[in-house]
């Protein structure tokens, strides 16, 4: 089910029964917690937050690894782009992940 944050509506990310307890799972599909109760998986993703989804990764792909930024998530796909640093004419480039992301897509 999914956690909506109550202040200004922002889905957080999911909340998945497993067993007798509950697992958080962020906007990007990674677990938060191991199974545990229902209050303390939503507080994981309270804490948690969407900031993460702001901030520097990289991307391996076909053994080349490149600077990203996440440009869109959906429940499906997580769309990235390369790092331009604000450029308006330098190349553009964008890759569609599967939501759950890959461990191809990591924290820089």
């Amino acid at each position: 089910m999914e956690h909506v944050r109550e202040d200004d509506g922002e889905v957080l990310g999911e909340l998945v029964e497993q067993g007798d307890g509950w697992v958080a799972l962020d906007r990007l599909g990674r677990a938060l917690t191991g199974p545990t109760d229902l209050a303390e998986a939503r507080a994981a993703l309270e804490e948690r937050g969407l900031g993460y989804l702001a901030d520097a990764y990289e991307l391996e792909d076909d053994g080349a690894v490149h600077p990203v930024r996440i440009v869109e998530v959906g429940p499906d796909r997580v769309r990235v782009k390369l790092e331009d640093l604000g450029a308006i004419d330098g190349p553009r480039r964008e890759w569609d992940l599967p939501n759950p992301v890959p461990p191809a897509l990591r924290p820089r």
